[in-house]
C-alpha cells in the first residue's frame, strides 16, 4: 500500500493574524511531502509514527460530529497492519506536518469526501476546513484546518475571512534577482505554547490595537500586491510588516535571529517574517536580491521558496 502524495505548505501572510479573522494567504511547497505507506516489520521513525496514527484513531472515534464520517474499521485494520505516514516535512518547522498527514487520512479514510475534482463551491471549501479543523486539533489543540486545506487542494488559498476562503491564483515565477526563501533556525518551534502567548497578549488593549490596525493592514497590503505582482510596493510592506512583527511579536522569534531580524530592516537586503507560529523551526525571508541575501546569511541555510 503507498497513498497518493501531499505537500507542505507555506502560510505567506496572516500568521496570528486569521486567528483573529483577518486575511491570509498560503501556497503549496513542493519540496516537503508525505504519504501513507504500510511495512510489515515496523522500526525507527516508521514505528513511531504508527504508533501516533493508533493515537489518532482513538480520537477520530470519538468525534462526535456530522459534519464528517470516517470508515474506522479500514482505518483501525490498516494501523494494525503496519500503517504509517512517511515524511519528508520536518516537525515543529511551520510548513504543515500535521496537515499534510490530515489530509491524507481523509482523502482516504472520509466516507463521502469532497473530492479536489468536482467544483470547489466557496461552501465546500468551507465545510472542508471545518472538518480539517476538527481533526487537526489533534495536533495544535486549536487549528484553523487551513493547513490540511492547502495540503489536500494543493492549490493557493487566500482567506478573506474565518467564512470566506477561496482558490487563489498567484503570479508565475520570473527568473528575476527577487525571492522568498526559507531561513533554518535550526531550532523546533511548538505551536501551542507560541499560541498561548498570543491569546495571552491580546488580552492586552495596546496589542489589540496594534494588530487591528497596524498588523492586519499591513498583512492585507502584501497578500494584495503580492497577488497583483505589485513587486516594488510589497517590498515596502513587508518591510513595515517585518519592523512591527520584531517590535511586538520578540518571544515568537528565536533570541539567536533578534540581530539577523534587525540587520536586514537596516540594510534591505532582505526581511524576516514568521513562517507559522514561530518559536523556532521556519523564518520566512523577502528579498529584492536573493544573492545578496545569501552573502549576507551565509552562516545560515536558506532555502528558496519563490522567484519574482
Amino acid at each position: 500500500m503507498k497513498g497518493p502524495l501531499f505537500y507542505a505548505k507555506i502560510l505567506l501572510f496572516g500568521e496570528y493574524g486569521i486567528i483573529k479573522d483577518s486575511k491570509g494567504l498560503a501556497i503549496p511547497f513542493n519540496s516537503y511531502k508525505g504519504a501513507l505507506k504500510s511495512v510489515q516489520n515496523l522500526s525507527g521513525e516508521a514505528k513511531k509514527s504508527n504508533e501516533s496514527l493508533a493515537k489518532y484513531f482513538t480520537y477520530l472515534a470519538g468525534l462526535d460530529t456530522d459534519l464528517v464520517s470516517f470508515n474506522l474499521s479500514d482505518l483501525k485494520k490498516d494501523i494494525d497492519n503496519g500503517m504509517y505516514f512517511d515524511s519528508s516535512i520536518p516537525q515543529g518547522y511551520g510548513v504543515g506536518s500535521s496537515g499534510a498527514l490530515v489530509a491524507s487520512i481523509y482523502d482516504k479514510y472520509a466516507a463521502d469526501k469532497i473530492t479536489v475534482l468536482e467544483n470547489l463551491t466557496r461552501d465546500k471549501l468551507l465545510v472542508l476546513k471545518q472538518v480539517f479543523s476538527l481533526m487537526e486539533s489533534f495536533f495544535h489543540g486549536k487549528s484553523s484546518g487551513l493547513d490540511p486545506l492547502n495540503s489536500y487542494l494543493s492549490l493557493p488559498i487566500l482567506i478573506n475571512s474565518k467564512e470566506n476562503i477561496e482558490a487563489a491564483g498567484i503570479p508565475s515565477q520570473k527568473e528575476g534577482k527577487g525571492a522568498v526563501f526559507l531561513l533554518d533556525s535550526e531550532q523546533v518551534g511548538e505551536t501551542e505554547p507560541m499560541v498561548s502567548i498570543f491569546m495571552n497578549k491580546m488580552k492586552n488593549e495596546g496589542f489589540r490595537k496594534m494588530i487591528n490596525e497596524e498588523f492586519a493592514t499591513y498583512t492585507d497590503a502584501c497578500i494584495e500586491d503580492f497577488l497583483k505582482g505589485n513587486v516594488k510596493s510589497l517590498f515596502g510592506n513587508v518591510k513595515s510588516l517585518s519592523k512591527i512583527v520584531l517590535k511586538n511579536f520578540k518571544p515568537m522569534i528565536p533570541t539567536a535571529f533578534h540581530k539577523v531580524w534587525e540587520k536586514g530592516i537596516t540594510t534591505n537586503d532582505y526581511y524576516l517574517k514568521l513562517c507559522g507560529s514561530g518559536g523556532g523551526g521556519y523564518i520566512l525571508g523577502f528579498t529584492e536580491d536573493y544573492e545578496k541575501a545569501q552573502k549576507s546569511l551565509q552562516d545560515y541555510k536558506l532555502e528558496l521558496v519563490y522567484r519574482f
